[in-house]
C-alpha cells in the first residue's frame, strides 16, 4: 500500500495538482460484445496503454485516456455545499482517501458502419505540459489516425473537451465534420458568456472554432447524429450539454459526458453540489434522471471523468445509486 501511495504522489507532482477542469478501449472480434487492450513500449504515463476497445452489438467503441489529474479533493469540487468532513467520511466509507482523488479524461471513438465518431477531444496541446493531451499519441497506439475521424461530436464546450480540436493552429481532424448542441453553442457565443465570469472559456470556444465554423452542424435533444447514435439533453453542468446514446444489434451504451463526474459522489449523493455545474439544481435533476433510467434499463454507461475506461452500470441503493464498474460483462456476452 505504501508503494502505491508514493507512486500516486509522484504522479500528482508530475501532472500538477487537481480539480475538475471546467475551462480551461488491435481490433475487437466481430462477435456480439468483446473487449481488448494492447501495450505500447513508449507509453509510460499512468494507466498505460491508455486505450480500451469493446463492442456494443456491431458498434466498435474505443476509449482513449487523454490523461489523469491526481490532487487534493474531492471536496470542495464535489460536495461544495457540504463540509470537508462529510465528503471525507463518504470517501472513507468507500475505501478511498479522505482528501485526495484522481480525475480522469476519457475520450471515445465510436465506429458505426463507415463512420468513426470522436466524442470530445481532451485537452490537446495545451495540456501536455501537465501530462494531459495524450489523445493523438494514444489514438496511434490504438491503430487510429486523425484522418480516420469522420465526425467530431462534442458533448459540451468546456476546455477539457474542446482543447484538442486544433493542433499547431490547424484543425486536428482535417477530414471531420462537427456536431454541437444548439443551446450549448448559443450560450458560449452569447454576450452573457463573453462578458461574464465565464469569459475565458468563451474566448477558448471562439478560438477553437475559428477554422471549422463552416463544418459545424447544430443539433438538439432527440436528434440523430448518425444512424445508431442519438443526442439526449443533459442540461445543468452547462446550459446545453448533451449525452449520446449508441444503439446497435439490440444493445445500447450511454455516453454520459459530465453528468456523473465522480464515481462515488455523483451516484451516491446526486443532490450534492458540484463546483463547476453552472445550474446546480438542474445538474442534480439530470444526474437523478439518468441514474434512474440507466438503473431501470440496465444499459451500460461511459463517463468522461469516471475511472478509466469509465465503463459501468448503475445500481439502485435505497433512495440513491451506486456505480458498478465493468468487469467481464462485455467479455462474457457473445
Amino acid at each position: 500500500m505504501s508503494d502505491t501511495i508514493c507512486i500516486n504522489r509522484r504522479h500528482a507532482m508530475m501532472l500538477a495538482a487537481g480539480g475538475l477542469a471546467a475551462t480551461g478501449l488491435g481490433l475487437a472480434p466481430a462477435n456480439a460484445q468483446s473487449t481488448e487492450t494492447s501495450m505500447t513500449s513508449a507509453d509510460t504515463q499512468p494507466l498505460a496503454p491508455g486505450w480500451h476497445r469493446f463492442r456494443i452489438g456491431e458498434a466498435e467503441i474505443t476509449v482513449v485516456l487523454d490523461g489523469i489529474r491526481p490532487g487534493e479533493g474531492p471536496h470542495p469540487t464535489f460536495g461544495e455545499d457540504q463540509s470537508a468532513d462529510a465528503v471525507g467520511d463518504l470517501m472513507a466509507a468507500n475505501h478511498l482517501p479522505r482528501a485526495r482523488f484522481v480525475n480522469f479524461f476519457n475520450v471515445v471513438v465510436v465506429k458505426l458502419g463507415d463512420q468513426r465518431i470522436l466524442v470530445d477531444t481532451g485537452f490537446g496541446e495545451g495540456g501536455r505540459a501537465n501530462g494531459m493531451g495524450l489523445l493523438r499519441e494514444r489514438l496511434a497506439a490504438a491503430g487510429l489516425s486523425p484522418d480516420d475521424i469522420t465526425l467530431v461530436a462534442l458533448t459540451h464546450l468546456h476546455g477539457d473537451h474542446i482543447g484538442g480540436l486544433t493542433e499547431g493552429g490547424a484543425p486536428a481532424f482535417p477530414k471531420a465534420s462537427y456536431v454541437v448542441g444548439r443551446a450549448e453553442m448559443a450560450f458560449w457565443t452569447s454576450d452573457e458568456a463573453k462578458n461574464g465570469p465565464r469569459a475565458e472559456n468563451a474566448k477558448a470556444v471562439e478560438k477553437q472554432f475559428a477554422g471549422i465554423k463552416d463544418k459545424v452542424r447544430l443539433i438538439e435533444d432527440g436528434e440523430a447524429i448518425v444512424p445508431g447514435m442519438v443526442a439526449r439533453a443533459a442540461f445543468g453542468h452547462t446550459p446545453g450539454m448533451l449525452a449520446f446514446e449508441v444503439t446497435s444489434g439490440g444493445k445500447g451504451l450511454m455516453l454520459t459526458a459530465d453528468i456523473f463526474s465522480q464515481f462515488v459522489v455523483s451516484f451516491q449523493k446526486p443532490d450534492w453540489q458540484v463546483r463547476f455545474d453552472q445550474d446546480k439544481p438542474a445538474a442534480a435533476e439530470t444526474r437523478k434522471r439518468f441514474a434512474r433510467q440507466l438503473a431501470e434499463s440496465g444499459m451500460p454507461l461511459l463517463g468522461y471523468h469516471l475511472p478509466f475506461p469509465g465503463l459501468g452500470y448503475v445500481a439502485t441503493e435505497g433512495e440513491s445509486f451506486r456505480f458498478v464498474p465493468e468487469t467481464y460483462q462485455t467479455l462474457a456476452e457473445g
